[in-house]
This record gives C-alpha cells, sequence and structure tokens, in this order.
C-alpha cells in the first residue's frame, strides 16, 4: 500500500497544499515549533532547549546531541492527547530510559492557555453561533484495541468547555485529517460543517485543540478547504482560531509542563 499507491500519488498533492501554507521563513510547523523552543529557553534560564521533528529535520537524535553533557534530559513531545500512534513513535527513537511526558490532555496550564487563545479570537472577531473542536484523527479500530486518545480528547473539550463557560450544546467535537477507506474516528470535521452549514448555521468557528502550532492539517485542512466545504454549503462565514503558537500563556504551559514533579518516567 505504501510503495504501490501512497508514494506514487500522495507527496504531489501534500505539495500543492504545502505551496498554499508556505512562508518565507519555510514550514510553518517548524517555524513556530522553533519559536517556541526559544521562547522556552528564555523562560527557563540555564535550562538548554533542543527542538525536533518526529518525521523531518532536525530529526529527534540530533536534538538529543545537542544536550549532549546535561545531567538531566526530558523529552516533551507535543502532542497533548497521548496515542500509540504518535506520542509512542517518539518513544521508539528514544535511547532506552530516557524520561518522556507521555501527555497533558487535561494540564490546567494547557487549558488556561487554550481558553486565552479563544477569548483574544472572541474579542477580535466576536462569536460565531457554533463552535467545532477539532482533533486530528486516528483509525477506530486503533481506539477498539485500547488507544485512550479518543477519552483524552473529549477530556480535553470538557475542560476547555469548563474554563470558557461553555454548556455541551454550544461545542461540537470533532476529528479530521483521515485517510484511506478505513472507519475513523467520528464525526469526521468537514462532513459536520457542511452539515451545519445546510441546517442554517452561517457562522462558525473552529478551534483545532490537538495541534499545538499551525500547520498543514489547521492552516490548509481547516483555514482553505474545509472553509471552502462551508461556504459552497451555504454558510457565510468559517473562522479558524490560531493555534497556540507563541502565545505568552502557552510558553508559560510549556514551563509548567516540563519542571512539574512526576511529569515524566523512564521506561
Amino acid at each position: 500500500m505504501l510503495y504501490g499507491i501512497v508514494l506514487r500519488v500522495r507527496p504531489a498533492r501534500s505539495a500543492e497544499k504545502y505551496a498554499r501554507i508556505w512562508t518565507p521563513e519555510g514550514s510553518p510547523l517548524a517555524v513556530h515549533t522553533r519559536r517556541q523552543a526559544e521562547l522556552l529557553a528564555a523562560r527557563l534560564p540555564g535550562v538548554r532547549v533542543a527542538w525536533a521533528m518526529r518525521y523531518g529535520e532536525p530529526s529527534i537524535a540530533a536534538g538529543l546531541a545537542q544536550l549532549a553533557g546535561c545531567d538531566e534530559r526530558l523529552v516533551l513531545p507535543l502532542y497533548p492527547q497521548y496515542s500509540r500512534s504518535t506520542t509512542e513513535s517518539v518513544r521508539d527513537r528514544l535511547p532506552p530510559g530516557t524520561p518522556m511526558v507521555e501527555q497533558f490532555c487535561e494540564h490546567p496550564a494547557y487549558i488556561a492557555a487554550l481558553a486565552a487563545g479563544l477569548r483574544r479570537h472572541w474579542a477580535r472577531c466576536g462569536r460565531a453561533e457554533r463552535l467545532v473542536l477539532s482533533f486530528h484523527g486516528l483509525p477506530q479500530r486503533a481506539v477498539d484495541r485500547g488507544d485512550p486518545y479518543r477519552a483524552q480528547c473529549e477530556a480535553t473539550a470538557r475542560r476547555l468547555c469548563g474554563a470558557l463557560g461553555l454548556g455541551a450544546h454550544e461545542v461540537q467535537v470533532t476529528f479530521q485529517s483521515r485517510f484511506g477507506p478505513a472507519k475513523w474516528l467520528q464525526p469526521y470535521t468537514e462532513p459536520t460543517l457542511v452539515a451545519l452549514a445546510r441546517a442554517g448555521v452561517r457562522t462558525i468557528d473552529v478551534a483545532c485543540p490537538g495541534f499545538v502550532s499551525d500547520c498543514l492539517e489547521t492552516l490548509e485542512e481547516i483555514g482553505i478547504g474545509a472553509r471552502e466545504a462551508f461556504v459552497a454549503a451555504g454558510g457565510a462565514e468559517l473562522r479558524l482560531v490560531p493555534c497556540l503558537n507563541e502565545d505568552p500563556e502557552w510558553i508559560e504551559a510549556l514551563a509548567a509542563i516540563a519542571l512539574e514533579p512526576g511529569a515524566s518516567a523512564p521506561r
């Protein structure tokens, strides 16, 4: 499947999408991640901070090499919700015994940063009729086999709604980035947005709490593709809420997560 179909078709399609969001500094994901590392290092004097990509450059090995000589090292995957396909894939690239934060889906500082970002968005743009929280998808079979990802996404949504004083009827949780014919976590984001437009909802805010940096999945998939589908179905305006990126509350959250006693354990 990978060599016969995916690698023959997907790279060209991805290249077209990346071209729509590329910045003079490069990939938005890399740009934001690098800036977050720099700001975190400034927030934690005396602590060396390196950044890396699970798939790409700088590699995890290169990032660890920058910390050579440190008495203690901690790896903090920027996946708020744990999944074997994401978080555990980072552990696969670590030397045995390296401490790693497995998840921070309900961490108070992370929730506070998400809430602050939404409040800023509403102060700038006003509130839409509906708020959709779109998380990255996962094959349903992974959850059926015990992966806690969906439960942790829902926990994040509950905590965020509580912090914002929103009722369950005011927010909808969806899952995006489905790939292939298998059943993935539902409801799917874009079909949900289309259905809401056809039901008469004119304005929607979409936030992506599972992504701490704006990237292809937020800027292109939601900010361009899903917006076009929503408008074509009769909606008036879909506003993409920026990810945490370099928000000061998020840098404080990163520091709190990294320094929290018992936040990680070596394996």
